[in-house]
């Protein structure tokens, strides 16, 4: 298992990772993510990969260091 964080330093609220990961990230009414908090599946793991690395501002991070993954 995995969980996504934000880097709130570097996030400008582009939204994308609210586009790629509907299910796991929403958007404030600023446009800003906000996040489910729940962790993420394996079977979840390449989609969250994708927005990680699709973020424009390098603000989106998969945490691994939740247990049994």
């Amino acid at each position: 298992m995995a969980r996504l964080e934000i880097d709130w330093t570097r996030c400008d609220g582009h939204g994308l990772c609210a586009t790629l990961l509907g299910g796991d990230v929403g958007l404030d009414e600023w446009g800003f993510p906000v996040l489910k908090g729940r962790e993420i599946t394996a079977g979840e793991v390449p989609d969250a990969r994708r927005a990680v690395l699709a973020c424009p501002a390098l603000a989106l991070r998969l945490d691994k260091t939740v247990k049994g993954y």
